[in-house]
């Protein structure tokens, strides 16, 4: 998942969020802090006859909210209501909630962080190590996960230049790589893995990402060379560059005779450090 379109955490609840850079402003999903704001066992409902409620008394959080496509539970992409940082701060008020002040905190911290890294990129580098030390994650592990970010935003600007949409269209070319260097779709490889709605790459072995990063990296040089000008050229060239690393993978387990794509999960990777699954 992208810095653009992350997940954020609040008293170790998500909240689906969305950074956009020509206004400079985080949106956040409504349903999700609605459900944080009243426990309440069906936030969706909750929300929509909140939101039947504040139209008819004339609110613009209910005329003026708009739909963004977030990542579901399933895994697949959908559009839900979200609200920028003002917006969010009239549902509170809205909200009957013993959590409105530390939400109204969290929301001026996130707002506040984000500021800062544009500023200074670093200090989200520095922030996502810290988060992954917590973890538990090695320090190794750390370093090629986080070169593994820088991999796929190469990647990803890559695609965005020949046309690609985020979204349905990346997440297709994600696995067609996916599944050329590994053999397995994204969804095989996450049940493999015994996760759900967890980032893959959380979970990979250092080999793992060190294939998918050849397999990302070969697609982007690929991509820069060809030029692809419609998305079916660009699954060709993704499933060449996932090919290649796919190579390599055989290569590398006819050597060993070991199997590199594992079945292992965070926990399992590295026990000692009792890392948490989110």
């Amino acid at each position: 998942m992208t810095k653009e379109n992350s997940i954020k955490v609040f008293e170790q609840k998500q909240v689906r969020t969305h950074w956009e850079a020509d206004q400079e402003k985080w949106y956040f999903s409504i349903i999700d802090i609605i459900g944080i704001l009243t426990d309440s066992p069906n936030p969706r409902k909750y929300w929509s006859v909140l939101k039947s409620r504040l139209r008819k008394e004339g609110s613009e959080l209910a005329t003026n909210c708009s739909q963004l496509k977030m990542l579901s539970t399933d895994g697949k992409y959908y559009k839900t209501d979200v609200a920028d940082t003002e917006q969010i701060f009239r549902l509170i008020q809205s909200v009957p909630s013993k959590k409105a002040e530390p939400f109204k905190l969290w929301l001026a911290q996130v707002g506040r962080e984000r500021i800062d890294e544009i500023e200074d990129p670093e200090i989200g580098i520095d922030r996502l190590m810290e988060t992954y030390l917590r973890k538990g994650y090695s320090k190794d592990w750390i370093n090629q996960r986080l070169k593994s970010i820088e991999v796929r935003k190469e990647l990803t600007d890559e695609w965005e230049t020949r046309g690609v949409q985020k979204g349905q269209e990346f997440a297709i070319l994600t696995d067609d790589i996916t599944k050329a260097w590994s053999g397995l779709s994204t969804k095989d490889y996450k049940v493999l893995k015994d996760l759900k709605k967890e980032n893959l790459r959380d979970h990979m072995t250092n080999l793992e990402l060190v294939l998918n990063m050849l397999a990302e990296a070969t697609t982007t040089e690929i991509s820069k060379e060809k030029k692809p000008n419609t998305f079916n050229e660009n699954r060709k060239i993704a499933k060449q560059g996932g090919t290649i690393a796919g190579n390599t993978r055989r290569e590398i387990e006819e050597k060993t005779g070991k199997k590199i794509v594992s079945g292992k999960n965070a926990k399992e990777i590295n026990p000692k450090k009792n890392i948490k699954l989110d």
